[in-house]
């Protein structure tokens, strides 16, 4: 049975290495430094955003940029120990706020326990079978005695052999481990795509047998996203497709690109109806909204998007307030950047988050807008309308993406002689007029929410 609690989520992304100021490298011998106590400062913030779940990772002890995984059992040393991520998430239940943390269960880095005995003993290693590919006939470009395969060619993220017993034993006991030690609510498997689908149902099964309610979303970028959901037990996948259209769209002045989309994955034959992917407009493997959008009031209609579009929210650190921040062709560093506190202050577009909030709530005050089916209403390059609804709930988002107001006449046959009140405008109200309502006046870079009386 699918896990349900984070279909009502609002999540918020964190990168705790960068975020909190971590070193770039791990020298393995220093003392643990508790910078993850910084995030005890954020969560009053993430309880006015109306975040209501935290994704929180890569934590565990890494070489580098945390994916390179070391201990599977102890926080990384330049985060601090064990004690402050449970500290810490016993705070965030407190406050309401659930934990996913990463599970990173496609590859290790080289200076994991395993990989370092191959390295030394060779092919006399107990843990050969550990790692996928591993072939003692050819030398490896980092210099090994051997060669193996790895994630997308990068020789510092060996992969890991899933169908061998002992790798999935070990994995499985971490998570027991993450459970038991940490209360964690569920996990984001990252390169989801690369994990081999029995290991995921065992995952699946393994943990639920824990935790009932522990929540599993794959980290997919490309391809049919319905096979992790249906056959191989996860409860929901990265909607990357819709991120790419949503981001696009405004880019290119054409709703008709995102129109296209949510229809084909949403609409009534469409492919991932009532499926609750996870949606948003940037993270940590992606160039910054606020660098990305060519024109800077379109951050407000693309979270009115996120925020009514079928899907579980998202947002990433820091772009609550539209920061910048691009990879170069070596880094991801700007992606990744220190913010210590919560602070407005000199942020780019500090009214922002403000906005977030409030699309927060009113996200969380209508069922629709969390459950509701979804019909396109209206598209042109730069109008876009579609309706959410329930059996006993209906729910219009008309956006407008252009300089100047702009007036949407949408025929809604359901909702004849009904009134309909803005809720993200309050005091503006529409009458139906047989099967057709008139907005005459959409606002210029916003939109409308509404409700029928």
């Amino acid at each position: 049975m699918a896990v349900t609690w984070a279909n009502d989520a609002v999540f918020y992304h964190v990168y705790p290495l960068g975020m909190c100021g971590a070193p770039q490298r791990n020298d393995f011998h220093s003392p643990s430094v508790a910078r993850l106590a910084q995030l005890f400062d954020w969560i009053d913030h993430w309880r006015y955003l109306g975040v209501t779940a935290l994704c929180l990772g890569p934590l565990f002890e890494s070489t580098g940029h945390g994916y390179d995984t070391v201990d599977y059992f102890h926080v990384d040393r330049r985060l601090g120990d064990n004690a402050v991520l449970r500290e810490l998430v016993a705070a965030l239940h407190g406050a309401g706020i659930r934990v996913v943390l990463d599970g990173v269960f496609n590859h290790t880095g080289r200076d994991f326990w395993a990989f370092r005995d191959i390295r030394q003993h060779g092919r006399h290693s107990a843990y050969r079978d550990w790692y996928d590919g591993v072939d003692f006939r050819r030398r490896s470009p980092a210099g090994d005695s051997f060669t193996y395969n790895t994630w997308r060619g990068a020789y510092e993220l060996p992969k890991l052999n899933l169908l061998h017993k002992p790798v999935r034993q070990h994995l499985l006991e971490a998570v027991d481990f993450w459970i038991r030690e940490f209360d964690i609510d569920g996990l984001r498997l990252d390169a989801c795509n690369l994990v081999k689908a029995a290991f995921l149902r065992e995952l699946g099964r393994h943990s639920r047998k824990r935790k009932p309610d522990f929540w599993l979303m794959g980290e997919v970028v490309n391809g049919n996203y319905a096979p992790y959901m249906k056959t191989r037990g996860l409860d929901s996948v990265t909607n990357y497709n819709a991120y790419a259209g949503l981001v696009s769209s405004h880019n290119r002045h054409n709703y008709v690109e995102i129109a296209a989309t949510l229809k084909r994955q949403f609409g009534s034959h469409g492919v991932y109806q009532g499926a609750p992917l996870y949606a948003f407009v940037d993270n940590h493997d992606v160039n910054r909204i606020g660098s990305r959008l060519r024109r800077a009031a379109h951050l407000y209609p693309a979270h009115l998007l996120l925020f009514t579009m079928p899907g579980v929210p998202s947002l990433y650190y820091g772009s609550e307030w539209g920061i910048k921040g691009a990879r170069s062709k070596f880094s991801d560093a700007a992606l990744r950047p220190a913010i210590s506190r919560p602070d407005p202050g000199g942020m780019p577009h500090a009214a922002l988050a403000d906005t977030i909030s409030r699309l927060s709530r009113i996200r969380q005050s209508l069922t629709a807008l969390r459950h509701g089916n979804y019909d396109e209403l209206f598209v042109q390059p730069e109008q876009f309308a579609f309706a959410r609804h329930t059996h006993d709930q209906a729910v219009i988002v008309a956006l407008n993406a252009a300089k100047q107001p702009a007036q949407m006449t949408l025929w809604v046959p359901h909702l004849s002689g009904r009134v309909l009140h803005d809720v993200l405008n309050p005091g503006d109200r529409f009458q139906v007029h047989g099967e057709h309502v008139t907005l005459e006046s959409v606002p210029a870079h916003w939109g409308r929410i509404l409700i029928a009386s």
